[in-house]
């Protein structure tokens, strides 16, 4: 049987969509996870100070420092 009258096997829509969603999930739950590691474990800081805009604004200044 050659290659030309194989059936082409074509997955639902939502398989696909499911398997993006749960991807970005993983991607977003390993973002959160390596911030708290580095700014607790590694920084020392306290574990509520993460979510403030504060520390992201003095992150960011030294990042991006002239």
């Amino acid at each position: 049987m050659s290659k030309e009258n194989e059936p082409v096997v074509r997955r639902a829509a939502w398989v696909s969509i499911l398997r993006i969603v749960i991807i970005l999930l993983i991607l977003v739950l390993a973002l959160a996870g390596g911030t708290v590691v580095g700014y607790v474990v590694f920084g020392k800081q306290d574990p509520s100070e993460i979510w403030n805009w504060s520390t992201w604004r003095h992150v960011f200044d030294l990042v991006f420092a002239p």
